[in-house]
């Protein structure tokens, strides 16, 4: 009887075994089966992103033969008007001289600096100077007389034509002080008296202002605004200039569009034309001014002046001297009476 027990549960235990190595066997081969497949799909994916890889880059070739070239590809900002001018001076400059010549760095965008130039005779090596800083006009600042006589030379380098100009009245934006303000670097709006269209040599002047005065649009320098005016006067054979402000008025009603006022921002200067020149620096004259006085001769007539006062105080006294000589009293008969 206990045989005949024993028998069945021998059995079912020997089932399990088996059903158990047979569930360990399928696990393993489950395993080794999902190893494989992630090798084929690692290896598939691969290939996927190859030829992905390659169509994106036949594409780029495609679209880069049918673009320009990178210099010949038009700009949103067209830089044609490629204009820059070196600013810089003599040596012996005053400080007033000084201080309107980085007003005027300031001013201009598009200007370039040199070192001070240590020739006041050799005037033609500016256009050196020019051609080495890749610049196509030149304001050169000449002092005279030790910084009392400031000579102010604009260019169209190397060729010409070359004005010089005696600077009078000169006021920087530091001395004045005055309520404008614009933002550096922005565009000017260039502002002309209508008597430079009534004589040929002011007509030439108004065209080297512009080329020089004026910032280029697209410079990488200038930014896209526009909010002062540079004006430029004739009065008594001189040129005059400022430097304004555009402001808008605000004004409480919205629709209504307020107009402009211009608030004078600095600096002052008054340029005398003296004489223009052909050549850069150089040439045979164009224009001479009849009516310019050099700034020596006035000084000379000034001492002048003043030593013609100190003659007449001597001429006076030597009158009051001789008038005292001749209005002596004679001598009394009666002096000797009581002697």
């Amino acid at each position: 009887t206990f045989k005949n027990h024993l028998d069945p549960a021998l059995g079912m235990y020997k089932r399990r075994i088996h059903e158990l190595d047979a569930e360990k066997s399928a696990s393993s081969s489950d395993e080794f089966e999902s190893e494989a497949d992630k090798v084929k799909k690692g290896r598939r994916l691969a290939q996927q992103n190859r030829k992905r890889q390659k169509r994106i880059e036949q594409k780029k070739e495609a679209i880069e033969e049918k673009l320009p070239h990178p210099n010949d590809r038009p700009r949103k900002t067209v830089y044609r008007n490629k204009q820059r001018v070196l600013i810089f001076s003599s040596r012996g400059l005053g400080y007033r001289a000084r201080h309107l010549m980085n007003d005027l760095r300031d001013l201009l965008p598009h200007s370039r600096r040199d070192s001070k130039l240590d020739t006041k005779s050799q005037l033609s090596l500016v256009n050196e100077l020019c051609e080495m800083k890749n610049c196509n006009e030149a304001i050169f600042f000449e002092a005279r007389k030790h910084g009392k006589d400031v000579y102010m030379w604009i260019a169209r380098t190397p060729n010409g034509p070359t004005a010089k100009f005696h600077l009078e009245n000169i006021h920087t934006m530091a001395e004045l002080k005055l309520t404008g303000n614009c933002l550096k670097g922005s565009r000017p709006v260039l502002s002309f008296d209508k008597s430079f269209d009534e004589f040929p040599h002011y007509k030439l002047l108004k065209e080297m202002l512009v080329l020089i005065f004026g910032s280029p649009r697209g410079h990488p320098k200038t930014k896209p605004f526009i909010d002062h005016v540079f004006s430029f006067y004739i009065l008594d054979n001189r040129i005059w200039f400022r430097n304004h402000q555009i402001v808008y008025d605000a004004v409480r009603n919205k629709n209504q569009k307020s107009d402009p006022i211009l608030v004078e921002i600095g600096p002052r200067f008054v340029m005398n034309p003296i004489k223009i020149f052909g050549g850069g620096f150089q040439g045979a004259t164009l224009w001479e001014n009849p009516n310019f006085v050099s700034p020596n001769f006035l000084r000379a007539q000034a001492k002048k002046n003043t030593s013609g006062r100190y003659v007449y105080r001597k001429l006076a006294k030597e009158q009051r001297q001789k008038n005292i000589d001749e209005s002596v009293l004679p001598k009394p008969d009666l002096e000797d009476v009581f002697a």
